[in-house]
């Protein structure tokens, strides 16, 4: 049988055919080889360079290799983080002419680790609650896809950070089924299988002495399902709000933030009865958002009114016609964001007038004007607008500032 090459880009087979497939992969020569730390597989796996890529080579059958090939392509057009699939090469022979398994092939993830190999280093606690949330939010949004991992475990999970988020990757989708949707017995039965997955490998790494004497097998496992189970109860649970009512959205924001989540993008749909908002939410590194909004705005903050201001921001934008996140018709983020600071932030900052502002910055005076706002809609169960909001701040806020500042007579 000759050698087949089945590739998503065409300029890929031309670059593959240089690799020796005629070799078992575990007997490639070492200077094809491009040492990189690797989970625990059940199949033979190594990275190699094939032009100005790298990439992760795995041999298994060829029936599994085309479906696994197919599964992460289905991943990758829902949006999902996983690795980007290749090709998939069949028809292999040694020199002597008996038969090779066929190998998947997929790009390998610049800039990241297994989650195994993370938990063989010292962590910080901030930084072990990250990884938790990040893994968190990979199965959350598999699950909202309608796909059941099956196989979820630290060796078979990538870990990246990127411009200050934190985020999993799915690497191996072998034993991976997609459905249009999940019953809670499937997310129920992939999330034990995750428990005992992710449990099992953190007490193999603490027989080893390559744990951490910090991290508790059993409890990690069991965290990271907690954690599942309060952020999907966040996104799922269904709210309908009536037209306009952004306090109600403001308020699930505020939840996921509570959560230790942030809202990656927002989007809402318009219906005769109300407005559905579905959120999908990220993990951030400390400084995030004071970096995201400087670049978005050139507004410079303080990280807790940066994130205050990106929220603000981002409901604003989900309400725009020509706001449509993956689409290359709609809107590039930084234009809206411009828009919004012509349109929204800098007119409000104005309606305060100068000689009540004291020493109050652009940012912390939006600031107090969204938290102003939150404060009396929550009173008053209903959004109140942020014109409202402005003139009782105005009236009622800074008045008493002001008095509080005020030197007293000796």
């Amino acid at each position: 049988m000759a050698l087949q090459i089945s590739a998503t880009n065409p300029e890929h087979p031309a670059l593959l055919l240089e690799l020796p497939w005629q070799t078992p992969l575990e007997q490639w020569p070492e200077e094809l080889l491009v040492p990189l730390p690797r989970g625990i597989s059940r199949h033979v796996v190594r990275y190699a360079r094939a032009g100005d890529e790298v990439i992760a080579v795995k041999e298994l059958a060829e029936r599994p290799a085309l479906r696994e090939y197919q599964l992460l392509r289905d991943l990758d057009r829902l949006a999902i983080p996983a690795v980007d699939a290749l090709a998939v090469v069949t028809g292999r022979a040694d020199a002597a002419g008996e038969p090779l398994e066929p190998v998947l092939i997929t790009r390998h993830l610049g800039g990241s680790m297994p989650y195994r190999s993370m938990f063989e280093t010292t962590l910080r606690p901030a930084t072990m609650h990250r990884l938790m949330d990040a893994l968190a939010v990979l199965l959350v949004r598999l699950h909202l896809a309608g796909f059941a991992w099956g196989d979820c475990s630290l060796s078979n999970t990538l870990f990246r950070r990127d411009a200050g988020a934190y985020a999993a990757y799915l690497v191996d989708a072998e034993t991976g089924e997609l459905h249009p949707r999940l019953s809670e017995g499937q997310r129920d039965y992939d999330l034990d299988l995750a428990r005992v997955n992710i449990s099992g490998e953190l007490l193999d790494l603490e027989a080893s002495g390559a744990l951490h004497p910090s991290v508790d097998p059993i409890d990690f496992g069991t965290e990271i399902c907690a954690r599942y189970k309060r952020l999907w109860d966040e996104l799922t649970r269904t709210s309908v709000y009536p037209a306009g009512k952004y306090h109600y959205i403001e308020r699930r924001i505020r939840r996921l933030n509570d959560l230790g989540f942030d809202v990656a993008e927002m989007q809402i749909e318009h219906a005769s009865n109300g407005d559905t908002v579905t959120f999908v939410p990220k993990v951030v590194d400390a400084g995030h958002h004071q970096r995201q909004l400087l670049r978005l705005t050139g507004l410079d903050a303080e990280e807790n009114q940066a994130r205050r201001l990106l929220n603000d921001l981002e409901s604003w934008m989900a309400t725009q016609d020509d706001y449509a996140p993956g689409d290359p018709l709609g809107a590039r983020p930084e234009v809206l964001a411009h828009r919004w600071v012509r349109e929204v932030f800098r007119p409000t900052v104005r309606a305060v007038p100068v000689e009540l502002r004291g020493a109050m910055d652009s940012a912390e005076i939006y600031h107090e004007l969204l938290e102003h706002r939150w404060f009396l809609s929550e009173r008053a169960q209903h959004d109140i607008g942020l014109h409202t909001a402005v003139e009782d701040y105005i009236a009622t806020i800074l008045p008493r500032a002001r008095e509080t500042l005020r030197p007293t007579a000796d």
